[in-house]
Protein backbone atom coordinates (compact mmCIF):
# COMPACT_ATOMS: atom_id res chain seq x y z
CA UNK A 1 0.00 0.00 0.00
CA UNK A 2 2.91 2.66 0.84
CA UNK A 3 4.36 1.64 -2.77
CA UNK A 4 1.13 2.40 -4.55
CA UNK A 5 0.64 5.63 -2.42
CA UNK A 6 4.81 6.71 -3.29
CA UNK A 7 3.27 5.77 -7.35
CA UNK A 8 0.34 7.76 -7.37
CA UNK A 9 2.52 10.73 -5.70
CA UNK A 10 4.92 10.68 -8.11
CA UNK A 11 2.49 10.47 -11.12
CA UNK A 12 0.88 13.96 -9.44
CA UNK A 13 3.78 15.25 -9.18
CA UNK A 14 5.10 14.86 -13.25
CA UNK A 15 1.11 16.16 -14.05
CA UNK A 16 1.65 19.08 -11.71
CA UNK A 17 5.20 19.46 -13.54
CA UNK A 18 3.73 18.81 -16.99
CA UNK A 19 0.71 21.77 -16.06
CA UNK A 20 2.96 24.31 -14.95
CA UNK A 21 5.67 23.53 -17.84
CA UNK A 22 2.89 24.31 -19.85
CA UNK A 23 1.99 27.31 -18.43
CA UNK A 24 4.95 28.75 -18.56
CA UNK A 25 5.28 27.78 -22.50
CA UNK A 26 1.87 29.99 -23.35
CA UNK A 27 3.45 33.06 -21.22
CA UNK A 28 6.48 32.60 -23.61
CA UNK A 29 4.38 32.29 -26.51
CA UNK A 30 2.72 35.56 -25.78
CA UNK A 31 6.18 37.09 -25.51
CA UNK A 32 7.44 35.78 -29.09
CA UNK A 33 4.19 36.80 -30.53
CA UNK A 34 3.19 40.07 -28.81
CA UNK A 35 7.16 41.55 -28.52
CA UNK A 36 10.15 40.65 -31.06
CA UNK A 37 12.50 42.82 -29.12
CA UNK A 38 11.92 42.48 -25.68
CA UNK A 39 11.61 38.13 -26.40
CA UNK A 40 15.53 38.94 -28.03
CA UNK A 41 16.44 40.33 -24.98
CA UNK A 42 14.95 37.61 -22.82
CA UNK A 43 17.06 35.09 -24.96
CA UNK A 44 20.22 36.56 -23.84
CA UNK A 45 18.83 36.05 -20.22
CA UNK A 46 20.54 33.20 -18.00
CA UNK A 47 18.19 30.19 -18.24
CA UNK A 48 17.35 30.17 -14.49
CA UNK A 49 16.00 33.96 -15.10
CA UNK A 50 13.67 32.94 -18.48
CA UNK A 51 11.00 31.67 -17.45
CA UNK A 52 9.88 33.95 -14.45
CA UNK A 53 10.48 36.75 -17.27
CA UNK A 54 8.47 35.10 -19.71
CA UNK A 55 5.72 34.83 -16.96
CA UNK A 56 5.91 38.39 -15.74
CA UNK A 57 5.49 39.52 -19.75
CA UNK A 58 2.25 37.72 -20.22
CA UNK A 59 0.96 38.88 -16.82
CA UNK A 60 1.68 42.49 -18.11
CA UNK A 61 0.60 42.05 -21.83
CA UNK A 62 -2.78 40.35 -21.02
CA UNK A 63 -4.29 43.19 -18.35
CA UNK A 64 -2.72 45.74 -20.95
CA UNK A 65 -4.83 44.10 -23.82
CA UNK A 66 -8.37 44.16 -21.94
CA UNK A 67 -8.00 48.08 -21.76
CA UNK A 68 -6.07 48.87 -24.91
CA UNK A 69 -8.07 46.40 -27.51
CA UNK A 70 -10.97 45.10 -26.52
CA UNK A 71 -13.20 47.95 -27.51
CA UNK A 72 -16.54 46.27 -28.11
CA UNK A 73 -16.30 44.52 -24.47
CA UNK A 74 -17.32 45.18 -21.28
CA UNK A 75 -13.85 46.33 -20.38
CA UNK A 76 -14.70 47.36 -16.62
CA UNK A 77 -15.62 44.00 -15.99
CA UNK A 78 -13.07 42.09 -17.67
CA UNK A 79 -10.73 43.60 -15.37
CA UNK A 80 -12.14 43.41 -12.57
CA UNK A 81 -12.09 39.74 -13.00
CA UNK A 82 -9.17 39.51 -14.29
CA UNK A 83 -7.99 41.36 -10.99
CA UNK A 84 -10.10 39.04 -8.89
CA UNK A 85 -8.57 35.75 -10.71
CA UNK A 86 -5.14 37.35 -10.16
CA UNK A 87 -5.48 37.51 -6.60
CA UNK A 88 -6.81 34.21 -6.22
CA UNK A 89 -4.72 32.58 -8.25
CA UNK A 90 -2.14 34.03 -5.82
CA UNK A 91 -3.74 32.93 -2.88
CA UNK A 92 -4.46 29.27 -4.08
CA UNK A 93 -1.08 28.68 -5.67
CA UNK A 94 -2.97 28.07 -8.59
CA UNK A 95 -4.93 28.84 -11.59
CA UNK A 96 -6.86 27.39 -14.90
CA UNK A 97 -5.75 30.17 -16.74
CA UNK A 98 -2.52 29.36 -18.03
CA UNK A 99 -1.08 33.01 -17.90
CA UNK A 100 -2.47 33.63 -14.30
CA UNK A 101 -0.77 30.36 -13.26
CA UNK A 102 2.51 30.82 -14.41
CA UNK A 103 2.63 34.75 -12.96
CA UNK A 104 1.66 33.15 -9.53
CA UNK A 105 4.81 30.63 -9.18
CA UNK A 106 6.67 33.50 -10.24
CA UNK A 107 5.36 35.92 -6.86
CA UNK A 108 5.68 33.53 -4.75
CA UNK A 109 9.08 32.15 -5.68
CA UNK A 110 10.71 35.63 -5.54
CA UNK A 111 8.48 37.21 -2.70
CA UNK A 112 7.37 39.76 -5.25
CA UNK A 113 5.09 42.09 -2.83
CA UNK A 114 1.56 42.93 -3.59
CA UNK A 115 2.25 46.56 -3.01
CA UNK A 116 3.77 46.75 -6.51
CA UNK A 117 1.17 43.85 -8.39
CA UNK A 118 -1.69 46.57 -6.92
CA UNK A 119 0.11 50.00 -8.56
CA UNK A 120 0.10 47.54 -11.85
CA UNK A 121 -3.60 47.02 -11.91
CA UNK A 122 -4.27 50.03 -10.96
CA UNK A 123 -2.38 51.77 -13.37
CA UNK A 124 -4.55 49.45 -16.00
CA UNK A 125 -7.94 50.48 -14.77
CA UNK A 126 -6.47 54.04 -14.37
CA UNK A 127 -6.99 53.83 -18.76
CA UNK A 128 -10.39 52.72 -18.55
CA UNK A 129 -11.19 56.18 -16.59
CA UNK A 130 -8.87 59.03 -17.74
CA UNK A 131 -7.91 60.31 -21.29
CA UNK A 132 -5.59 63.25 -20.10
CA UNK A 133 -3.51 62.98 -17.10
CA UNK A 134 -2.02 65.89 -15.16
CA UNK A 135 1.57 65.62 -13.20
CA UNK A 136 0.13 63.61 -9.97
CA UNK A 137 -1.66 60.95 -12.35
CA UNK A 138 0.82 61.25 -14.84
CA UNK A 139 3.71 60.19 -12.25
CA UNK A 140 0.75 57.56 -10.56
CA UNK A 141 0.03 55.73 -14.12
CA UNK A 142 4.09 55.82 -14.74
CA UNK A 143 4.95 53.80 -11.17
CA UNK A 144 1.89 51.75 -11.63
CA UNK A 145 2.57 50.81 -15.44
CA UNK A 146 6.08 50.60 -16.19
CA UNK A 147 8.25 51.31 -13.04
CA UNK A 148 6.60 48.06 -10.93
CA UNK A 149 6.89 46.10 -14.04
CA UNK A 150 10.85 46.67 -13.60
CA UNK A 151 10.93 45.87 -10.21
CA UNK A 152 8.86 42.51 -10.51
CA UNK A 153 11.71 41.96 -12.74
CA UNK A 154 14.44 43.19 -10.43
CA UNK A 155 13.06 40.56 -7.61
CA UNK A 156 13.79 37.78 -10.06
CA UNK A 157 17.10 38.96 -10.82
CA UNK A 158 18.28 39.56 -7.55
CA UNK A 159 17.25 36.07 -6.27
CA UNK A 160 16.56 37.08 -2.82
CA UNK A 161 18.89 39.18 -2.11
CA UNK A 162 17.60 42.26 -0.30
CA UNK A 163 20.48 44.50 0.16
CA UNK A 164 21.14 44.01 -3.89
CA UNK A 165 17.38 44.96 -4.77
CA UNK A 166 16.95 47.68 -2.29
CA UNK A 167 20.33 49.31 -3.97
CA UNK A 168 19.22 48.85 -7.59
CA UNK A 169 15.45 49.61 -7.20
CA UNK A 170 15.54 53.35 -8.39
CA UNK A 171 17.92 52.66 -11.76
CA UNK A 172 15.08 49.77 -12.22
CA UNK A 173 12.11 52.32 -11.66
CA UNK A 174 13.97 54.95 -14.15
CA UNK A 175 15.12 52.18 -16.90
CA UNK A 176 10.57 51.34 -16.73
CA UNK A 177 9.76 54.98 -16.77
CA UNK A 178 11.80 55.98 -19.69
CA UNK A 179 10.60 53.02 -21.70
CA UNK A 180 7.20 54.44 -20.76
CA UNK A 181 7.79 57.34 -21.95
CA UNK A 182 9.17 56.89 -25.06
CA UNK A 183 6.33 54.17 -25.93
CA UNK A 184 3.89 57.69 -24.78
CA UNK A 185 5.87 59.43 -28.20
CA UNK A 186 6.13 56.35 -30.58
CA UNK A 187 2.27 55.19 -29.75
CA UNK A 188 0.93 59.39 -29.66
CA UNK A 189 -1.02 59.10 -32.76
CA UNK A 190 -3.13 55.55 -31.84
CA UNK A 191 -3.07 56.62 -28.51
CA UNK A 192 -4.93 59.76 -29.23
CA UNK A 193 -6.85 58.68 -32.67
CA UNK A 194 -7.85 55.17 -31.47
CA UNK A 195 -8.45 55.99 -27.52
CA UNK A 196 -8.42 59.19 -27.12
CA UNK A 197 -5.60 59.85 -25.00
CA UNK A 198 -2.91 61.82 -24.13
CA UNK A 199 -0.38 60.92 -21.33
CA UNK A 200 1.84 63.70 -20.78
CA UNK A 201 0.66 66.62 -18.36
CA UNK A 202 -0.47 69.74 -20.00
CA UNK A 203 -0.70 69.12 -23.81
CA UNK A 204 -2.93 69.56 -26.79
CA UNK A 205 -2.32 66.74 -28.63
CA UNK A 206 -3.54 68.80 -31.88
CA UNK A 207 -1.01 71.96 -30.52
CA UNK A 208 2.29 69.16 -29.69
CA UNK A 209 4.60 71.22 -30.95
CA UNK A 210 9.13 71.05 -30.75
CA UNK A 211 9.08 72.74 -27.92
CA UNK A 212 7.39 70.01 -25.71
CA UNK A 213 8.43 67.18 -27.19
CA UNK A 214 12.20 68.79 -26.06
CA UNK A 215 11.10 68.91 -22.96
CA UNK A 216 10.00 65.42 -22.83
CA UNK A 217 13.13 64.35 -24.48
CA UNK A 218 15.05 66.11 -21.94
CA UNK A 219 12.67 64.16 -19.19
CA UNK A 220 13.84 60.80 -20.73
CA UNK A 221 17.46 61.32 -20.88
CA UNK A 222 17.82 61.92 -17.05
CA UNK A 223 15.57 58.77 -16.62
CA UNK A 224 18.20 56.86 -19.30
CA UNK A 225 21.29 58.61 -17.34
CA UNK A 226 20.10 57.46 -13.86
CA UNK A 227 19.25 53.66 -15.02
CA UNK A 228 22.55 53.40 -17.20
CA UNK A 229 23.93 53.01 -13.51
CA UNK A 230 21.74 49.94 -12.46
CA UNK A 231 22.77 48.22 -15.78
CA UNK A 232 26.07 48.12 -14.55
CA UNK A 233 25.08 46.50 -11.00
CA UNK A 234 23.07 43.63 -12.60
CA UNK A 235 23.67 39.84 -11.73
CA UNK A 236 25.75 38.88 -14.43
CA UNK A 237 23.68 36.47 -15.94
CA UNK A 238 20.54 39.35 -16.35
CA UNK A 239 22.53 42.24 -17.62
CA UNK A 240 23.28 41.31 -21.21
CA UNK A 241 19.58 41.21 -21.70
CA UNK A 242 18.53 44.36 -19.72
CA UNK A 243 20.95 46.03 -21.53
CA UNK A 244 19.96 44.88 -25.19
CA UNK A 245 16.59 46.52 -24.06
CA UNK A 246 18.16 49.72 -22.98
CA UNK A 247 20.33 50.00 -25.89
CA UNK A 248 16.80 49.09 -28.20
CA UNK A 249 14.73 51.81 -26.30
CA UNK A 250 17.72 54.25 -27.02
CA UNK A 251 18.18 54.04 -30.14
CA UNK A 252 14.24 54.38 -31.01
CA UNK A 253 14.94 57.55 -28.64
CA UNK A 254 17.29 58.62 -31.16
CA UNK A 255 14.95 58.33 -34.35
CA UNK A 256 12.05 60.21 -32.41
CA UNK A 257 14.52 62.78 -31.37
CA UNK A 258 15.91 63.15 -34.95
CA UNK A 259 12.32 63.29 -36.42
CA UNK A 260 9.75 66.55 -36.40
CA UNK A 261 6.83 66.55 -34.51
CA UNK A 262 4.65 65.79 -37.56
CA UNK A 263 6.13 62.44 -38.51
CA UNK A 264 5.83 61.32 -34.51
CA UNK A 265 2.14 62.57 -34.88
CA UNK A 266 1.95 61.09 -37.91
CA UNK A 267 3.72 57.70 -38.02
CA UNK A 268 4.80 55.03 -35.91
CA UNK A 269 8.82 54.86 -35.57
CA UNK A 270 10.36 51.47 -35.37
CA UNK A 271 13.94 50.32 -35.22
CA UNK A 272 13.81 48.19 -37.90
CA UNK A 273 15.50 44.05 -37.19
CA UNK A 274 18.67 44.47 -39.45
CA UNK A 275 19.28 47.44 -36.60
CA UNK A 276 17.95 45.00 -33.64
CA UNK A 277 20.82 42.74 -34.97
CA UNK A 278 23.49 44.98 -35.00
CA UNK A 279 22.62 46.07 -31.91
CA UNK A 280 22.38 42.67 -30.03
CA UNK A 281 26.09 41.72 -31.69
CA UNK A 282 27.36 45.06 -30.18
CA UNK A 283 26.06 44.55 -27.01
CA UNK A 284 27.16 41.35 -26.68
CA UNK A 285 30.52 42.45 -27.56
CA UNK A 286 30.87 45.47 -25.35
CA UNK A 287 29.20 43.15 -22.28
CA UNK A 288 31.89 40.16 -22.72
CA UNK A 289 34.99 43.00 -22.79
CA UNK A 290 33.35 44.45 -19.98
CA UNK A 291 33.05 47.72 -21.32
CA UNK A 292 29.43 48.41 -20.34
Amino acid sequence: MKLKNQFYNLINLDMRKLYDNTCVECSKLITNRYSTSFSLGIRLFDNKYKNAIYAIYGFVRFADEIVDTFHDKPKAELLEKFKEDTYQAIEYKISLNPVLHSFQEVVHKYNIEREIIDPFLDSMEMDLHFHTYEDSKYKEYIYGSAEVVGLMCLRVFCEGNDQLYNSLKEPACKLGAAFQKINFLRDMKSDYDERGRVYFPGIDYTKFDEKQKDQIEMDIKSDFDDAYKGIIGLPKGARLGVYLAYVYYVKLYEKIKNSPVRIVKEERIRVNDGRKMYLLFSSAFKTKLNLL
